[in-house]
This record gives C-alpha cells, sequence and structure tokens, in this order.
C-alpha cells in the first residue's frame, strides 16, 4: 500500500494539513537543522527519493547554499529494485539514481516526503550502500506519519502528522504536482 498518493487520488474530503507556506518554513527549518547538526556544509550530499524526495531535496539544497553561500551536492537515489515488495509488484520499472559526487567519506541526507512504514528508507539504505561508504547517513523528511514496521526514525521532520492507519498522506509540490500542500485523506468517519 502506498503511503503517498498523487493527486488524481484526492477526494473532497481531503483535509488540507500543511500549504504552501508552512511547506516552505518547514524545509527553510529543516535546512537550518541539517547544517547545523553537520557543523556546516562540508561533506554534506542531499539524496532524494523519487517521486517527491527529489525536489525536496532539491528545496533543501538551494536554502543550504544560501545560508552557506556554496552550493550543496543534491542527487536522486532510485530504491524501486531493492523494495521489499517487488515480488508483488514486479512491473515496476526502475527510475533514475544520479548521484552527483562520491558518497565515500560523505554525510549523506536520505530526503523524502512521507516516513510510514519505513520500508522505503530501508531499501534506500541497501541502494546507498551499493554506491559506498558514507560517514553518516541521516533522514530527513517533510511529514513523519508514523506506522512503523522497521526500526528507522527521522533526523528532521517537517512536521510530526499522527494519522490512523486507514489514512492517506498526499504530498502535492509544485514540481510534480503544480501546487504545494499536504493533505489527510480517508479513514473512518
Amino acid at each position: 500500500m502506498p503511503d503517498v498518493i498523487g493527486p488524481e487520488h484526492t477526494t473532497s474530503l481531503a483535509r488540507q494539513v500543511l500549504d504552501a507556506d508552512q511547506i516552505s518554513r518547514a524545509c527553510a527549518r529543516m535546512a537550518h537543522e541539517v547544517l547545523e547538526a553537520n557543523r556546516g556544509a562540508a561533506g554534506l550530499v542531499l539524496l532524494g527519493i523519487p517521486t517527491r524526495g527529489v525536489p525536496l531535496a532539491e528545496r533543501l539544497g538551494r536554502a543550504m547554499a544560501e545560508v552557506e553561500s556554496t552550493p550543496i551536492p543534491v542527487g536522486a537515489l532510485d530504491v524501486t529494485m531493492y523494495r521489499d515488495d517487488l515480488r508483488r509488484h514486479p512491473t515496476r520499472a526502475p527510475g533514475r539514481t544520479e548521484v552527483p559526487v562520491s558518497v565515500d567519506g560523505a554525510v549523506v541526507v536520505l530526503v523524502d516526503d512521507v516516513l510510514f512504514s519505513g520500508r522505503t528508507v530501508r531499501a534506500a539504505l541497501d541502494a546507498l550502500g551499493d554506491l559506498g561508504r558514507p560517514r553518516a547517513v541521516r533522514l530527513a523528511v517533510l511529514v513523519d506519519r508514523g506506522h512503523r514496521e522497521v526500526p528507522i526514525r527521522a533526523d528532521h521532520v517537517g512536521k510530526n502528522l499522527p494519522t490512523r492507519s486507514d489514512e492517506r498522506v498526499s504530498v502535492r509540490l509544485s514540481e510534480v504536482d503544480g501546487t504545494d500542500e499536504v493533505t489527510i485523506t480517508g479513514g473512518a468517519a
């Protein structure tokens, strides 16, 4: 079951929990948190998990570059072939992995839109291991909705959003969807 759905699945019963300004503020705050935790930009690499993790990583990178006056390497890390549900959904086409610099010895910040079961992040850690050996790996997510199935936690969170397991969190970003918002749909009424 996907933890993020596109705008084609949202309904009139969707409840907005973050608007464009709130998403922008959350990204700015997370960018500052990452820089503070790293004591600056040295050795940082941001890798977004497609689809919406990539534009979020780019936003964080731009915000960090403004603060530090230096560009931050930003890339994409496709986890399709590392997912543990590949047998149930074998028709997935691999996406793109673009890593702008070596991850060996770097502090890699994985960026995703929603942290739910933790299985996507587990797959990302496996994919990252095939690319090299980072000094440290951190996780930044726009929304942490709980319901973990594996022992994974985010280091930097835009919004902790307690949800019921039958609800869906939909992140829409202007780069992908034409608008910025986070909504919740579903659940027992």
